[in-house]
């Protein structure tokens, strides 16, 4: 990524992991098994998943997808939902030059919906439904919402930096060298120059689509999953 692209990185950055994830529960090769069950295996987990039908109606992911994505989750997670504990797990894999547990935890929290504290087969299938299937709206809302820590309908330069912030732990420096000689703090003011359009010191849902809807680099990112499953 080059440096004009840089102010940008707390949005790529969620399209970048979600294919991490998607190879770490082994969906980037599912997808040619055509092997899968015709029907969810549900004994032996704690959280018993919605069914196929129910499921169809509520995703954008067709029948045989839902039995690919679960036969994934499974063998991931047998008990049929991930703590969080689980869910650092899986992303310091990726990041062994830095720390990636605090930017995990806004981005399980993102998922965890319905604030239980863990994420089950439906949060995690759709959340998966809106970054790979939905529209460009729907995907930079669910991003807006990760970004907006406290849920109060603004992102804040607070909650930015500390976005910012987990991000650049979790890259290090030895990882993400280009960023080495900038300060996440730096980063936070030019993103607030360019999505702060009313200069009222937070950002908007409207701000931020609209300004990630004219962000060249943004926009090609939305289409990275188109066939992924």
């Amino acid at each position: 990524m080059n440096l004009e692209g840089l102010e940008m990185i707390a949005v790529l950055v969620v399209v970048v992991l979600l294919v991490k994830v998607l190879e770490q529960f082994g969906l980037l090769e599912a997808g040619n098994d055509d092997s899968v069950e015709d029907e969810l295996e549900l004994s032996a987990v704690r959280h018993r998943p919605e069914g196929l039908e129910q499921l169809e109606a509520l995703t954008r992911f067709n029948r045989k997808e839902l039995q690919i994505l679960y036969r994934g989750f499974k063998n991931e997670c047998p008990s049929g939902v991930v703590n969080e504990d689980t869910f650092k797990d899986i992303y310091s894999q990726f990041f062994p030059q830095g720390d990636a547990s605090t930017y995990a935890h806004f981005l399980f929290n993102a998922f965890d919906t319905d604030k239980d504290g863990s994420v089950s087969f439906e949060d995690f299938v759709m959340g998966l439904s809106i970054l790979l299937r939905g529209s460009v709206q729907e995907k930079l809302n669910w991003a807006f919402n990760l970004y907006d820590i406290n849920k109060d309908g603004y992102i804040t330069k607070e909650e930015m930096l500390d976005i910012m912030k987990a991000i650049y732990d979790m890259m290090g420096k030895c990882t993400y060298p280009l960023l080495k000689d900038d300060t996440p703090r730096q980063h936070v003011e030019i993103f607030f120059q360019k999505m702060d359009k009313n200069k009222d010191g937070v950002v908007t849902i409207d701000e931020f689509i609209d300004c990630c809807q004219n962000d060249e680099n943004i926009m090609r990112s939305m289409q990275l999953f188109d066939n992924v499953i």
